[in-house]
């Protein structure tokens, strides 16, 4: 990827790889040396809901230079949110059993038989939003990685070592023992910090409920100190602003879920070349700021 940055006074042409790592001896230092091209074959996304296309013409100003949407990054948005929106039905069609317990239906039946199915499709999709999210402190994103792990291999154990010789389902365990929230609950508190995130940058209402229901309904059954009617009605406004959250995402332009590209870029260098970078930046500013 080529980064070009126009100050009034000088123009200067950096060649940041933006795949493959830097070598010591890479362009980035070589000034006059042609871009070098590290385009990965792609498959074409295009769709009204989806923002930009791959050839978006558009560019946009970073903090380290200007950057572009490519067909990788299209393809990346759209799995990060089809992760959501799996997430989201797998959740939705297992919570509605809880809703008709007395209800005689093959469908019905058909769900609750296949209970931890859907928890383990919807657990597959909140995993891949998680891979693919883009969070500029890779503390964040590794913290949020981790407690989706925890959860998952909490699960597998809760399932096997206590779902499985009860007789139970995980869900239906689950259910009838609240403390084995303490081993399914990583893995929600991972989807509390993805909703967080989603609200705190851009601002959604339904994320940010979202962000105090979860928890408020796994705290209120782990504790006993919410009644049933209680958590049913926190439940259903669960699933109806999951399906809000996650289907609101694709109304949103592709660049929204990419950040500032350039910071990611950045971040991949080696650090003699970032240095060489802020160095060459503030050299570019310095006269712009005596102006």
């Amino acid at each position: 990827m080529v980064f070009i940055i126009s100050p009034k006074t000088m123009t200067t042409t950096i060649n940041l790889p933006l795949y493959l790592k830097p070598s010591p001896n890479s362009h980035f230092l070589r000034p006059n040396s042609p871009p070098i091209s590290l385009r990965r074959p792609s498959i074409s996304v295009r769709s009204q809901a989806l923002g930009e296309p791959p050839d978006s013409a558009a560019v946009y100003q970073g903090v380290y230079g200007p950057w572009k949407v490519d067909s990788a990054d299209v393809q990346e948005v759209v799995l990060y949110r089809s992760g959501l929106v799996t997430a989201a039905t797998s959740f939705v069609i297992a919570s509605s059993t809880a809703f008709m317990y007395n209800t005689d239906s093959e469908v019905i039946d058909l769900i609750r038989r296949n209970l931890d199915l859907f928890y383990g499709v919807g657990a597959c999709g909140l995993g891949v939003s998680l891979f693919l999210i883009h969070i500029y402190v890779t503390e964040i994103k590794r913290t949020l990685q981790g407690l989706w792990l925890i959860g998952g291999l909490g699960s597998l154990a809760a399932y096997s070592a206590l779902a499985q010789p009860a007789g139970k389902s995980l869900v239906e365990y689950v259910v009838l023992n609240p403390a084995a929230v303490w081993l399914v609950g990583p893995l929600f508190a991972a989807l509390t910090g993805l909703v967080f995130k989603e609200g705190l940058c851009y601002g959604k209402l339904e994320a940010g409920i979202l962000t105090f229901i979860i928890p408020s309904v796994l705290l209120g059954h782990l504790s006993g100190l919410m009644d049933e009617g209680t958590k049913l009605s926190l439940l259903g406004v669960w699933m109806a602003l999951f399906v809000v959250f996650a289907g609101r995402k694709f109304t949103q332009p592709i660049k929204d879920d990419i950040g500032d590209k350039s910071v990611f870029i950045f971040k991949a260098l080696p650090e003699k070349e970032k240095a060489a970078l802020i160095e060459k930046l503030e050299q570019q500013n310095y006269p712009q700021n005596r102006n």
